[in-house]
């Protein structure tokens, strides 16, 4: 790869570690858990990146959904945890779709990353640059996903394993709604977006680790 080509996937990750991707793939797997949530996320968000790096895509406009979406994320994950057995979610629900998730928020989000992987556009091909952004979200998500699946699944069978997830949780519907507010409110967020995406990523690794541990 080239050094732009190594750029795009470096912004690609950076992109994925954002808490709006690990607050919506983790709060995905909660309600939908499967081990591929993340890897179908990071496709969706990916296409629509690979579509505004093409001029014609600017003719496309773009969609305020980010905060709505999140609103959404923590009402399911805040339903699932105050419901002690919840009803299985219609398999039909779109936005039950992990792939659909990823386009929206593809179309709603403007981070710097995300922009400054569109301002490659002028060197790189725009399919070479959604692949290799697409790559790099798919390393974080896609990882994050497959925890957290696991995570869900433990916690069928383990109450150390379920735990963990009530926390997750817990963390999941309070990140989604401090994202949504500070949206709401007109807040700019940016300077804190990659610790706290590492944190939540960070929580992740860790619940799933004392999940495994013999009670």
């Amino acid at each position: 790869m080239t050094g732009l080509e190594l750029l795009a996937v470096a912004l690609g990750m950076r992109h994925g570690v954002d808490p709006d991707h690990l607050a919506a793939v983790d709060g995905l797997s909660r309600v939908r858990p499967s081990p591929l949530n993340g890897v179908l996320f990071a496709l969706g968000h990916g296409g629509v990146v690979t579509l505004l790096a093409f001029p014609a895509a600017s003719l496309l406009g773009r969609v305020d959904l980010d905060a709505f979406l999140l609103l959404l994320v923590a009402a399911l994950n805040l339903y699932r945890l105050l419901k002690p057995t919840p009803p299985t979610p219609p398999k039909g629900l779109p936005l039950l779709n992990p792939l659909l998730l990823g386009v929206l928020f593809g179309l709603g989000f403007e981070t710097a990353s995300q922009l400054s992987a569109l301002a490659l556009s002028a060197e790189l091909s725009p399919l070479r640059l959604g692949a290799f952004f697409t790559l790099g979200m798919l390393l974080v998500d896609g990882v994050d996903g497959l925890l957290a699946s696991r995570l869900q699944n433990l916690a069928k069978d383990s109450r150390r394993a379920e735990e963990a997830s009530r926390l997750l949780g817990w963390a999941v519907v309070a990140v989604a709604l401090v994202l949504a507010l500070a949206e709401l409110g007109g807040v700019d967020l940016e300077a804190f977006a990659l610790p706290l995406g590492l944190g939540l990523f960070g929580l992740l690794v860790s619940l799933r680790l004392y999940a495994l541990r013999p009670a």
